[in-house]
């Protein structure tokens, strides 16, 4: 029996529309739906979502050529900019870090510390270092043009995680102001500066970067190094106290001795130098030589309750073996 043509037309796409709903419910299709429970989102969010490392092509802006490395102690100075563009989360954009990475944000008028996932590449200008989201700038407290440090790291799954899925990580340990104060001698008028190296990256001709000589770069100051001087010790002592190795205990500068009576908190000991300078700078404490071994301290604190305090903050950054004692 032959339809209608118009009623054959009207079962045909009926038949079509069914089969396509039900390739649909099935999951088919190019692009299935996945909810948020689903083992698809889970793997969008999980650890293999930080990988590959994209580097991508060199760029230029203004005149200025910017080659995107994969550079573990990248640490630098400089501006920071207000990414109105970016989506929800902590995230921030980067002219030369891998896509993804993570760093840490410091702002320098007042040592709060961010842990941020650099997804993006930007900011498109050479006055301005990094580029951070709304969600980024709220919990950093700046605005654009905010002096900031942006440091990369390697933090713990758990809070990589956060930053994939759009939450923030803990607050970082604040910066001391002992440590600010070396930052910002550091910092350029325009720009930024390199700590890891004391390089400057270059900036448009014409661009006053400073209008100072240039400040001792973070690794000579955490060395104890200083700047080269009639009397390099005492150039050392200004910027950052720690205690040089040539001297003894018989004969440490006043300053840096704890007075009698006062309590330090000692987060570790180490076999080398430069990984007790470095945990140093992390917590804002010194360094003192005993035997072989090399003790990062904080303090003094004049009361117990104040070295309890700050023991607490101490074992918060991971150092769970850390101890209150008497100075000396």
């Amino acid at each position: 029996m032959r339809l209608p043509d118009d009623l054959s037309g009207g079962a045909i796409a009926l038949a079509l529309s069914a089969v396509l709903a039900g390739c649909g419910a099935a999951g088919g299709g190019e692009h299935p739906a996945a909810g948020a429970g689903s083992p698809l989102a889970a793997q969008a969010n999980g650890p293999a979502a930080d990988f590959p490392l994209v580097l991508g092509d060199p760029f230029t802006i203004d005149g200025v050529e910017y080659v995107p490395t994969d550079t573990m102690s990248y640490d630098e100075v400089g501006y920071l900019a207000a990414d109105g563009e970016a989506g929800a989360g902590v995230t921030a954009a980067h002219k030369t870090l891998p896509l993804p990475s993570y760093v840490e944000v410091t702002a320098l008028e007042t040592g709060r510390t961010v842990l941020v996932r650099v997804e993006r590449r930007g900011p498109m200008s050479n006055t301005r270092l990094v580029a951070l989201s709304s969600d980024a700038l709220a919990q950093l407290e700046a605005g654009e043009g905010a002096p900031v440090r942006v440091r990369r790291v390697n933090p713990p799954e758990m809070q990589r995680a956060d930053l994939r899925a759009g939450r923030a990580a803990p607050l970082r340990m604040d910066t001391p102001e002992t440590l600010l104060g070396v930052l910002r001698r550091n910092l350029p008028r325009e720009g930024s500066a390199s700590l890891a190296d004391g390089r400057r990256p270059p900036v448009r001709p014409g661009v006053q970067t400073s209008d100072q000589p240039a400040a001792p770069s973070l690794a000579r100051v955490e060395s104890g190094a200083g700047v080269p001087a009639p009397a390099p010790v005492e150039k050392a002592a200004e910027v950052y106290p720690l205690v040089p190795l040539e001297r003894t205990a018989s004969v440490q500068p006043a300053a840096v001795a704890a007075p009698a009576g006062a309590f330090v908190v000692q987060a570790a000991a180490f076999s080398s130098k430069a990984n007790a300078d470095r945990a140093a700078e992390t917590l804002g404490g010194f360094v003192s030589k005993a035997g072989r071994f090399y003790r990062v301290r904080t303090g003094p604190y004049t009361t117990r309750g104040q070295a309890e305090a700050a023991l607490a903050k101490v074992r918060a950054a991971g150092y769970s073996d850390a101890r209150v004692s008497t100075a000396g």
